[in-house]
C-alpha cells in the first residue's frame, strides 16, 4: 500500500485534499455546544384547576392522566406535583433515542382519551403539552428605567409581543412565563350582594348570560326572493370590551323599571389574569420568563437566535421599555468550547516545537505539521456524519490525539532519516526500506489504540452518550493519522527530504549542544535502566508498593460525576413558612437583593416571588456575576458563601444558594437529587412522619452538609365539613355551594373579552377585604329552592389542621424530592451510600429512585 503511493504521491495529496475539503466543509455545519445531548427526552404536561386543593387535584385530574399515559412506548419514568395554587405539572421522560415529537403526538392522543373524564375548570383552561428540557437556558426579562410601566403592563406586553415571538425561535422548547396578561377583574362585595338580595352565582350567569359573541348574519342572504338586489351585514356588540360596559350588566331588574348593575356590588378593572408571581430586578418591579430548550436542540445557537430576535423586537416596544436577559447558559458553554480550542491550538504549536527541537531540520517538522491538521479535519468530517457536536468531550478527544497522531507521521519520518543515514540511499528508496520495516508496527499501534477507545463508545444511557463521542473523536482521529502514515507521509518523505550529507551530521550552535546533552541524558537513563535490569526481586517489590499506594490513594480521592465549575452565575430559593404572605417573603427578597447588588462582582440579581425550587411558593433568585476578568478573583462559591453569612441571623425562614447542574437536562443544580417513595402506599400522613424521620437522620450524619425536600411543607389550615343533609333541608344544592366557595375565594374564569385585538379572560372573585378572615366565608350567601339566601355559616362549620401545600408523585407513587449535598472531604458517591444507607433503616418501608 506505501509502495503505491509512494509512486504516486499526487494520488497520495489529492485524497488529503479531499478529508481536508470534507472537514472544512462539516465544520460550519456542526452545532457548537458545551456538553453533548446526554439528557433523556422529556415531555412536559401543564394544566391549572383554580382554587383546588392539591389532593384534590391529585385525585381527579393527575391520577387520570398517570394512569393513561403509564404504557407509552419508550416510557423511562414520570413525575408529578400538585400545589397549593391549583397547578400542577406532569413531566415524562423517556429513553434515551426517543423521537421527542412522536412521543409528544402520542402523549396528546393519549389525554384527548380521557379529556372528557375531567373537570370543566381543567377543560376550559386546556392541558398544554410541551416538549422541553428540565434546565432552563436564559431568563427573559421586560423592565421599566423610569418606572413608568407596572409590572400587570410589562407582563402584557410580553405575552402579546414577545412570548409567541420567542416560542418561534428554533431550539426553543418551552417559555414559562413568571407574570400574567391582563383580564377583566370583577372583584365582588359580599355586603352588597347581601342587601341586595344576590349571590356569587347570580353574578357569574349575568356575566355569561350578558357577554357573549352575537353571529347576526346579513340582511337579504341566500336564498333570496326574486328582486332581491342588495345584501346588507349585520353587526351588533355581544362581547363586552371596557370595564365601564361590564358595570352596566344587569344582575335583576323589576317591573317598575328599577334593576341593578354590576357594578353596583363590584368593584370593575383590568387587572391581572394571575397574581401569584410577582418580579424584581435589580430592585425594580419587572416581568420575566424562564426559556427551556426542546430536547436536542443547540445552546449556543438558539441564545443566538433569541438575542437576535429581541434585538429585532425591541425596536418596537414602547418608550422607557427595555428587556434583559439572565443567566444565559450559553455563555459559558461558548467560553467553554473557546478554551478547549485555544488549548488545541496551543497543543499543536508545542508539539511542533518539541518535534523541530529533536528532528532538527524544518522540512522534517513539516511533513506532521500537514500530517496533523488534516487527520483532524478528517474527524469533523466523520463527526458530522455521525451527528455529533463541536463540545468539551469531542475537542478533548482530539486534544489527547494530536500526540498519537504526530507520533504516526514521526516515526515514518524517523525511520525514513535513520534509512538514509545507515545506508545513504536516497529519499524515495529509503522510503520504500522503511515502510517495509515500520508497515505491521503503524497497523498494530492503531489497532491496539482502536481497542482501548472503541469499546467505550459502546455504552448506553446518558452517561455512555458522553462516553460515545468522546472516545469515536480520539479513535477516528487515530485512524485517520495511520491512514495518512501509510499514504500521504510516505510519500511526502520520498518528495520534500533530501539525502543526508556528511555536514548533516555534523551539528552545531544551538542544536550541538542540545544533542550532546541529550546524548549524556540518554548514557545516563540507560546506565540506570542497567541498574535496575540486575535487580528485578527490589524492582518487583517497589513495584507491587507503587500499586498498594496507589490503590489506597485512589480510594481517598473524592468522587464526583463532574466538577463543579463557575457558570457565572448561582441560583438561591427563599422557602418562609407556608402561611408567610408576599409581604414577609418581599422583606427578605429585598435584604438579599441590597445585599447581592452592593458586591463589586454582581452584575444583575432577579427574583421570583411565588416560585422556588420547592414549587409554587416562597421566591427565587438569579444573581449573575459580572465577567471572569471583571471580578478581581471572585468566584460564584464565594459569592454563595458571603450571601450566606450574610443571611445566617435570618429567622424567618430557610435560604440556600446552589450552582447550576454540571450538565443541562441532569438536575436542576450541582446537589445530588433522588426521589423518596412511598412504597408501602400508606397515605399521605404516615408519608409525612417518615419524611420526618429520614430528615432527622440526614441531619445527624458526618457526611451530607445539607438536606432538604424540593417540596411546600404543610400549613396550618382550615378544612370546611358540608352539612349536606342540612343545606339540602334548606334548599341548596351542593353545585351552588361549591361554585360559590370556589368562585368567592378561588375565582371564577367566567368566559372572554376583546381586548385590543386579543381575546382575555374575565374573572370573578370577592374582593381582598372581604376574603381576609375565616369569618368572611361564613357570611357568604347561596340561593336556596325557595329563592331565599342562606348563609353558608348555616351547614359549614371550619376544623383547624395541617393542609398540604403540595404533593408530588413518582411513576405514580406517593414521593418526594430530595436534593443532598455532600460534606466537607466526602465524595459524591460516599454521600449517596449514606443516603441509602439511612432510608434502609427507616422503620416503614421507603423506596428511593436516583433522579439527578
Amino acid at each position: 500500500m506505501s509502495h503505491f503511493f509512494i509512486s504516486r504521491p499526487i494520488f497520495a495529496w489529492v485524497i488529503a485534499i479531499l478529508i481536508s475539503i470534507a472537514g472544512v466543509i462539516a465544520i460550519p455545519t456542526l452545532p457548537v455546544e458545551r456538553f453533548p445531548s446526554v439528557a433523556p427526552p422529556s415531555i412536559g404536561l401543564y394544566l391549572s384547576y383554580p382554587g383546588a386543593s392539591p389532593q384534590t387535584i391529585n385525585d381527579s385530574v393527575v391520577s387520570l392522566i398517570e394512569r393513561e399515559i403509564s404504557g407509552v412506548k419508550g416510557l423511562l419514568y414520570f413525575r408529578s406535583s400538585s400545589d397549593a395554587s391549583g397547578s400542577a405539572s406532569i413531566t415524562v421522560t423517556f429513553e434515551n433515542g426517543t423521537d421527542p415529537e412522536m412521543a409528544q403526538v402520542e402523549i396528546q392522543n393519549k389525554i384527548r382519551a380521557i379529556e372528557p373524564r375531567l373537570p370543566l375548570a381543567v377543560r376550559q383552561t386546556g392541558i398544554t403539552v410541551e416538549t422541553t428540557s428540565s434546565n432552563n437556558l436564559m431568563y427573559l426579562g421586560l423592565i421599566s428605567p423610569n418606572g413608568q410601566h407596572s409590572e400587570q403592563e410589562l407582563g402584557d406586553y410580553m405575552v402579546r409581543n414577545i412570548i409567541e415571538e420567542i416560542k418561534r425561535v428554533p431550539g426553543v422548547g418551552r417559555v414559562q412565563m413568571y407574570g400574567a396578561e391582563f383580564a377583566m377583574r370583577i372583584w365582588v362585595d359580599p355586603l352588597a350582594l347581601t342587601a341586595y338580595n344576590l349571590t356569587m352565582e347570580d353574578v357569574t350567569r349575568a356575566i355569561s348570560q350578558q357577554n357573549i359573541q352575537i353571529s347576526p348574519g346579513k340582511v337579504g342572504d341566500s336564498p333570496t326572493i326574486k328582486g332581491q338586489k342588495t345584501v346588507f351585514p349585520l353587526t351588533a356588540q355581544g362581547q363586552l370590551e371596557t370595564p365601564a360596559e361590564f358595570e352596566q350588566i344587569v344582575l335583576s331588574s323589576n317591573t317598575q323599571g328599577g334593576s341593578v348593575l354590576l357594578g353596583d356590588v363590584a368593584n370593575v378593572e383590568l387587572g391581572a389574569q394571575s397574581y401569584l408571581f410577582r418580579n424584581r430586578e435589580n430592585g425594580q418591579e419587572s416581568t420575566s420568563a424562564a426559556i427551556q430548550l426542546s430536547p436536542g436542540a443547540n445552546a449556543i445557537t438558539t441564545s443566538a437566535g433569541i438575542r437576535s430576535r429581541m434585538a429585532e423586537l425591541q425596536q418596537a416596544m414602547p418608550s422607557n421599555m427595555d428587556y434583559s436577559i439572565t443567566s444565559d447558559a450559553a455563555i459559558f458553554a461558548k467560553i467553554s468550547i473557546k478554551k478547549v480550542i485555544v488549548t488545541l491550538l496551543e497543543a499543536m504549536v508545542l508539539v511542533f516545537l518539541v518535534m523541530y527541537l529533536f528532528l532538527q531540520k524544518i522540512r522534517y517538522t513539516l511533513i506532521p505539521a500537514i500530517v496533523a491538521p488534516i487527520a483532524l479535519l478528517g474527524t469533523f468530517a466523520v463527526m458530522s456524519v455521525m451527528g455529533f457536536s463541536i463540545n468539551v468531550f469531542t475537542m478533548f478527544g482530539m486534544v489527547l490525539a494530536i500526540g498519537i497522531i504526530v507520533d504516526d507521521a514521526i516515526v515514518v519520518v524517523e525511520s525514513v532519516e535513520r534509512v538514509m543515514a545507515e545506508t545513504g540511499l536516497p529519499p524515495k528508496a529509503a522510503t520504500e526500506q522503511a515502510m517495509t520495516g515500520i508497515y505491521g508496527a503503524v497497523i498494530g499501534i492503531t489497532a491496539v489504540l482502536s481497542a482501548v477507545f472503541i469499546p467505550m463508545s459502546l455504552a448506553t444511557g446518558s452517561v455512555g452518550t458522553i462516553y460515545q463521542q468522546f472516545s469515536l473523536s480520539m479513535a477516528v482521529s487515530i485512524l485517520f493519522s495511520a491512514f495518512l502514515a501509510l499514504t500521504l507521509t510516505p510519500a511526502l518523505c520520498a518528495t520534500l527530504l533530501k539525502p543526508i550529507t556528511a555536514s548533516d551530521r555534523q551539528r552545531s550552535g544551538f542544536f550541538g549542544g542540545f544533542n550532546r546533552y541529550f546524548s549524556r541524558f540518554t548514557e545516563l537513563v540507560t546506565n540506570g535502566i542497567a541498574y535496575l535490569v540486575r535487580r528485578t526481586g527490589r524492582m518487583r517489590l517497589l513495584y507491587l508498593g507503587l500499586v498498594a499506594v496507589g490503590v489506597y490513594t485512589f480510594t481517598l480521592v473524592p468522587t464526583t460525576f463532574l466538577p463543579e465549575e463557575d457558570q457565572g452565575y448561582f441560583m438561591t430559593s427563599i422557602q418562609l413558612p407556608s402561611d408567610a404572605t408576599v409581604e414577609r417573603t418581599m422583606d427578605v427578597v429585598t435584604r438579599m437583593e441590597e445585599f447581592t447588588l452592593a458586591r463589586e462582582a454582581v452584575e444583575a440579581s432577579v427574583s421570583i416571588l411565588g416560585f422556588s425550587f420547592t414549587g409554587s411558593g416562597s421566591a427565587f433568585g438569579i444573581t449573575t456575576l459580572k465577567d471572569w476578568g471583571e471580578r478581581n478573583g471572585s468566584s460564584t462559591q464565594q459569592e454563595i458563601q458571603a450571601l450566606s453569612e450574610y443571611l445566617s441571623d435570618l429567622t424567618e425562614g430557610q435560604v440556600f444558594s446552589v450552582l447550576p447542574a454540571a450538565i443541562d437536562g441532569l438536575g436542576n443544580s450541582a446537589n445530588i437529587s433522588f426521589q423518596l417513595q412511598d412504597r408501602t402506599n400508606l397515605g399521605y400522613k404516615h408519608f409525612q412522619k417518615t419524611q420526618t424521620e429520614f430528615l432527622n437522620q440526614a441531619y445527624a450524619s458526618d457526611k451530607l452538609a445539607s438536606v432538604y425536600f424540593e417540596a411546600l411543607p404543610e400549613t396550618n389550615g382550615i378544612h370546611l365539613n358540608i352539612d349536606r343533609a342540612k343545606a339540602r333541608a334548606l334548599g341548596v344544592s351542593f353545585n351552588a355551594i361549591s361554585e360559590t366557595i370556589s368562585t368567592a375565594m378561588g375565582s371564577n374564569y367566567v368566559n372572554d373579552f376583546p381586548n385590543n385585538g386579543r381575546l382575555q379572560q374575565v374573572i370573578v372573585q370577592v374582593q381582598a377585604e372581604s376574603r381576609m378572615q375565616l369569618e368572611d366565608i361564613l357570611q357568604l350567601t347561596i340561593r336556596n329552592e325557595q329563592g331565599g339566601t342562606v348563609y353558608l355559616a348555616e351547614f359549614v362549620t371550619p376544623v383547624g389542621g395541617k393542609t398540604p401545600l403540595q404533593m408530588t408523585r413518582f411513576n405514580g407513587v406517593l414521593a418526594v424530592a430530595v436534593s443532598a449535598t455532600p460534606a466537607t472531604g466526602y465524595s459524591s458517591g460516599e454521600a449517596m451510600q449514606e443516603i441509602e444507607r439511612i432510608v434502609k433503616a427507616l422503620p416503614v418501608a421507603t423506596g428511593i429512585e436516583w433522579t439527578g
